[in-house]
């Protein structure tokens, strides 16, 4: 095996296997109507049952054939983000339909990483890379002018909404070691929610409101690579009680995108077997 798709309930902390595979996937989100896991391989798109009932099927998504692992589902259920680069050679953000079709462009300042939704469906949320700077940004489903919520203060990425819509969380390295923080959607009232000796990335706020989920590396890891020992952690929505949930072989494409049940019990994710040559 190469990548196992893989459920944890936070109320019972009990884990399931949805699916295994020689391949290498990542990045799963749910659907809201909980029907269905959204993961990306070898650049496209699959769609399988969270119950593994059922091999997974390919998303048609046209000339988008080169899909990174930043992507999700709208909360109404009705269309999907991906970012993909066979268009610009550059990572871009587009939206289609969720059962598939022709992706059209969304951002045009390129490279353009997605990672949420805002409740509402109206905007969405992404890490920007301009002059060689990560930043958070903010823009319409239709596109249009982005609004930047970061500027420089290290690198700043994985931003997700909370289910009110209050906060976007994201993962910044401004003080040295990642670190997770939150910040308004207007830019305001920017807060540091953790401050441990480890790397923490995309935190995942829940559904309920009531708890976040991040990946945790060791201190002396960069950036997000996969196929590491880490962690799976979980804290209050202001960063209180922080626990680790469990430690596993992952990193890239363990947890990457919004990733929570719509009933917020639960969370997946993949878990990474060594690569063989």
């Amino acid at each position: 095996m190469r990548s196992s798709l893989e459920i944890f309930n936070i109320r019972t902390r009990r884990h399931r296997i949805v699916w295994q595979t020689d391949r290498l996937i990542e990045a799963p989100n749910w659907s809201p109507d909980g029907s269905y896991l959204l993961i990306n391989s070898d650049g496209l798109l699959y769609r399988l049952p969270p119950d593994g009932s059922e091999e997974p099927r390919q998303i048609d998504t046209g000339f988008a054939t080169r899909c990174n692992n930043d992507h999700g589902i709208s909360p109404d259920g009705r269309f999907i983000m991906l970012c993909d680069k066979v268009e610009h050679g550059k990572t871009c953000m587009y939206i289609l339909p969720a059962g598939g079709g022709t992706p059209v462009q969304v951002t045009e300042n390129l490279p353009s990483y997605w990672h949420g939704w805002s409740p509402d469906g109206r905007f969405v949320s992404y890490c920007g890379i301009r002059d060689q700077i990560f930043d958070i940004y903010t823009i319409s489903i239709e596109g249009g002018e982005e609004r930047r919520l970061t500027f420089g203060e290290g690198r700043n990425d994985g931003p997700d909404w909370s289910a009110d819509g209050a906060w976007i969380y994201f993962n910044s390295s401004r003080t040295g070691l990642m670190q997770i923080w939150r910040v308004s959607p207007d830019g305001r009232d920017l807060q540091q929610l953790t401050d441990d000796n480890f790397g923490n990335w995309f935190p995942h706020p829940s559904p309920k409101g009531d708890k976040v989920v991040l990946l945790s590396y060791d201190p002396d890891v960069f950036d997000h690579p996969r196929d590491l020992s880490v962690r799976l952690r979980l804290m209050d929505m202001d960063g209180g009680n922080l626990e680790t949930l469990f430690e596993l072989f992952g990193g890239q494409g363990t947890i990457n995108v919004p990733n929570w049940s719509p009933d917020g019990d639960e969370f997946a994710y993949v878990r990474y077997f060594p690569a063989t040559a």
